[in-house]
């Protein structure tokens, strides 16, 4: 009997559990940030200063997910049929189905317990409020827009991925440098730069650097030490940044295309895909180094119905759970939240039918 071997790439499979974790991390500093924002001055506290490096130096969750799809997707022999066939199916079931399975669990507790989703329960207000969950407009359901630019994406990779199958990495590159371009102007700096550069501007960029710093053969690029340097220098300008335009009464966000995450989340790319140059031994023995690839496996495999229910958990949790003190708070916040979604994900997988349509792959 041959056994088959996977064909999953462990630092693709990292990577895409960093960025769903990175996700949650942002998603707390939502609802946790306001006990720190008073503590912002010349010098600001130390609690402010690890909320702003949560809510703005984590803000590489989708960053990642764009380039991961471009990773896996672009510079490979495919129909449009073929790849919208695959990928929309896989995207649609589950927004379908946890939308409807959340909102409507969001306006059961809601009505029975207090639950602060909705506060009006006759037929028009729990339709506006079902409309608003795929609209990503209801309380609890923000992160659904995740779904509609995710979509829009797939939408128009075809064209690019017909591209740079007849193009080497230098046209790529050529892209790509037009593309930092729109990050430093129109979500840096703020500034509109002379040239229209719709064309190339995110999230259709980090797809592309994706497919770039997979394939790219560079020594620059893949060197563990620049990915790391890119990474500290960016999260060093970020916090640099924010603390420069915050007050406060009011938390200063980067964008999630500026340049500085842009560069950011090309070290971590980088940085996962090199990590083995470093030689480093940890002396795991065979079982630990097994349990702790199962748990970035499913953490990964899980990432997208993670994405959808992880919105819910976060408003009941963070409704329910008293405040003791700001560090407290947030790492329980995040455990649960993680736990709770993982365990619901792994349940609802042994469930026929139904495991095909909560976002597990």
């Amino acid at each position: 009997m041959t056994v088959k071997k996977s064909k999953r790439i462990f630092y693709l499979d990292a990577l895409r559990a960093a960025a769903i974790l990175s996700v949650i991390v942002v998603h707390v500093y939502a609802v946790t940030r306001m006990h720190v924002m008073a503590e912002y001055s010349t010098i600001p506290s130390l609690r402010w200063i690890f909320a702003q490096i949560t809510g703005n130096c984590f803000r590489f969750g989708v960053d990642l997910f764009l380039m991961l799809a471009g990773a896996l997707s672009l510079g490979r022999v495919w129909t449009i049929r073929e790849f919208l066939g695959k990928r929309i199916p896989r995207i649609v079931g589950p927004f379908i189905f946890w939308g409807s399975v959340t909102g409507v669990i969001a306006i059961i507790i809601s009505y029975y317990f207090g639950f602060k989703f909705i506060y009006h329960f006759d037929i028009n207000s729990i339709l506006t409020f079902m409309q608003g969950v795929f609209m990503a407009k209801s309380p609890g359901f923000s992160p659904y827009w995740f779904f509609w630019m995710i979509l829009g994406t797939y939408l128009i990779m075809p064209v690019f991925n017909k591209w740079l199958l007849h193009s080497d990495l230098k046209e790529a590159e050529y892209f790509l440098v037009i593309w930092l371009v729109t990050c430093l102007f129109d979500f840096t700096i703020n500034v509109d730069f002379p040239i229209k550069l719709s064309y190339f501007t995110s999230p259709i960029g980090l797809v592309v650097l994706g497919y770039y710093l997979r394939h790219t053969e560079r020594k620059l690029l893949n060197n563990p030490y620049f990915a790391l340097a890119l990474i500290l220098v960016s999260a060093a300008l970020t916090i640099v940044n924010v603390t420069m335009y915050s007050t406060t009464s009011e938390f200063h966000t980067v964008n999630r295309y500026s340049l500085f995450l842009s560069v950011e989340v090309a070290g971590i790319f980088l940085l996962f895909k090199n990590f083995h140059k470093f030689n480093i031994n940890l002396n795991f023995n065979e079982t630990l180094d097994k349990l702790f690839r199962r748990i970035v496996f499913d953490i990964a495999k899980y990432s997208y119905g993670i994405y959808l229910i992880q919105g819910l958990f976060l408003c009941i949790y963070s409704q329910i759970l008293p405040y003791h003190e700001f560090y407290t708070n947030f790492i329980e916040i995040f455990i649960l939240i993680v736990i709770s979604s993982m365990l619901t994900m792994y349940l609802l997988e042994k469930v026929p039918y139904i495991n095909k349509v909560i976002g597990a792959k």
